[in-house]
């Protein structure tokens, strides 16, 4: 489990409470990127399963189905041969692998759905007799597992029409059963968060380009494991294995290939992520697909023996440079298990109780609210927690970590953070120029204070003994009360009338491109 797993978490258990699939109650903010994976832990947490362990669990399960029905979908490509793990071993070789399968996030999710997509394919590719349903529908479930698996979504539809071969009439009604969960979910979104993507790709800026970051992200995988070993590798096996293709075969070989590079490309144009190897293990699986499996041969032997000695090795010994020397690395990519360790001093967190004790966070905050009388507005400056009245509910606004702070605390506290993620008013905000991928965006405590605050900009700042001024604070307000903040406010705030889904749904493009500066003082120009 980590932290980013624990904001799912949240959001499952406000689902759960009839609140909205919404990270805080009241507040319409799409924190989740997975669809699909918040439901399947709402579904677990129906039967009164603890979500921690629901989100390992089934983590770890569907990532182990994943790869049988990867290991299976290479085998039939090679039919009545002894066929023994070649790919795979590239998988289980490398600990981000395995750490997030049980991190809490939809990795499983995403292993066993790409892999369990192509496996169809290939049953479509070595039996034309095949059924066609289970596949159409399994493929229009890709951007609900993560929006940007549309892109697979396309291309093994493409994939499944040109080894099928249906008429045009059939072809359409493929493509309109395969759409419509994903096209009435986006509907939903526009309408229900008033966004066109999930709030995180605001957070990040995935539009944004950050190519010198991308690469860097990429290097920050290869180069720990030596991965250009195994990879090289499976190029020679690959050349052995894949001569003797059919029409139908060289397409399900081809088409995870593609959809690994679009990936890829898209991953790096962004600028990667914070979490090490995490964004890249889709693409890295859609390529070792068609070779997860291969026959073993005289000519196969010696390059299946240099990947069971490199697996065995990186697998034991190689492990990036921010988890051998327990701290964030370069560009803040962090191994995120061996970070979570070392936050909560468990050895294997799992539940949010795990970081109960973590420093400078929920001790410390219950310390600065004691003896306040009624709602609060908490803030940290300076690594100190700031206390000053609320209008209407205690809003927390935490720094770095989002997760187990919204699990502990009491779930009728608004609680947000100041790089967006959950928090509209940061996620709207202007990225801080050669920050971070993820972590770009650094809004003002001003805000927290100016929007939910109980006083004047004096009295507020008076409260807090100026550690924010209260010039900064009146900025914000003035900036609060720009008509275009207004509006995206009330669409994740104002009850969900037939009128405001209307409302969210037709401005919803628009909304989703509504940037402001962080700094108050700017913003209140309308800069």
């Amino acid at each position: 489990m980590c932290d980013d797993g624990l904001i799912v978490l949240r959001t499952v258990q406000n689902l759960l409470d009839g609140n909205g699939p919404v990270f805080n109650a009241g507040e319409r903010v799409e924190a989740n990127t997975s669809t699909l994976w918040t439901y399947i832990l709402a579904l677990a947490g129906l039967f009164g399963v603890r979500l921690e362990w629901a989100a390992v669990i089934l983590g770890l399960l569907l990532a182990v189905a994943g790869m049988a029905l990867g290991l299976d979908g290479a085998r039939r490509l090679y039919p009545s041969k002894l066929i023994v793990p070649a790919g795979a071993l590239v998988l289980l070789g490398l600990s981000p692998f395995w750490d997030f399968a049980t991190s809490g996030l939809e990795t499983g999710l995403v292993t066993c759905w790409l892999a369990g997509v192509w496996w169809l394919l290939v049953r479509h590719a070595t039996q034309p007799d095949t059924r066609p349903w289970a596949t159409v529908f399994l493929l229009g479930l890709g951007p609900l597992v993560r929006p940007e698996f549309a892109l697979v979504t396309a291309l093994g539809g493409v994939a499944l029409l040109l080894i099928a071969k249906p008429g045009w009439k059939r072809a359409l009604l493929w493509i309109l059963v395969a759409g419509v969960l994903p096209v009435g979910y986006q509907v939903f979104r526009m309408g229900y968060y008033g966004l066109i993507t999930p709030n995180t790709a605001l957070a990040k800026e995935a539009s944004k380009a950050r190519w010198d970051r991308g690469f860097f992200y990429i290097a920050d995988l290869l180069d720990p494991y030596l991965l250009v070993i195994p990879l090289l590798t499976l190029v020679v096996i690959a050349a052995l294995v894949l001569r003797k293709l059919t029409r139908a075969t060289t397409i399900v070989v081809v088409m995870p290939v593609v959809a690994a590079l679009g990936l890829l490309f898209y991953v790096t144009r962004v600028g990667g992520d914070y979490m090490h190897g995490r964004m890249l293990l889709p693409s890295l699986l859609l390529l070792l697909l068609p070779v997860l499996a291969v026959p073993l041969g005289k000519w196969t032997a010696l390059p299946l023996l240099v990947l069971g000695v490199w697996a065995v090795v990186s697998g034991g010994w190689l492990r990036a440079p921010s988890a051998i020397e327990h701290k964030i690395g370069a560009h803040a990519i962090t191994d995120s298990r061996v970070f979570w360790v070392d936050t909560t001093a468990k050895s294997h967190p799992i539940l949010a109780e795990d970081a109960a004790l973590a420093p400078g966070y929920l001790p410390e905050l219950a310390k600065a609210m004691e003896g306040k009388q009624g709602p609060v507005v908490v803030v940290s400056v300076d690594h100190r927690w700031l206390v000053v009245p609320a209008r209407e509910r205690t809003v927390v606004s935490s720094p770095g970590p989002l997760g187990f702070p919204g699990m502990l605390l009491p779930y009728d506290y608004k609680v947000v953070d100041d790089i967006g993620l959950a928090g509209p008013l940061a996620s709207h905000s202007i990225s801080v120029p050669g920050w971070p991928m993820g972590h770009d965006k650094l809004l003002s405590v001003a805000w927290a204070i100016a929007d939910a605050g109980r006083g004047t900009p004096e009295e507020l700042s008076a409260a807090i003994e100026g550690a924010v001024p209260g010039e900064e604070i009146a900025s914000a307000r003035r900036a609060l009360a720009r008509p275009e903040i207004q509006e995206m406010l009330a669409s994740v705030r104002a009850p969900l009338t037939g009128n405001r889904f209307w409302e969210n749904l037709v401005h919803s493009v628009g909304r989703s491109s509504l940037r402001y500066d962080r700094d108050p003082y700017i913003a209140q120009h309308g800069t």
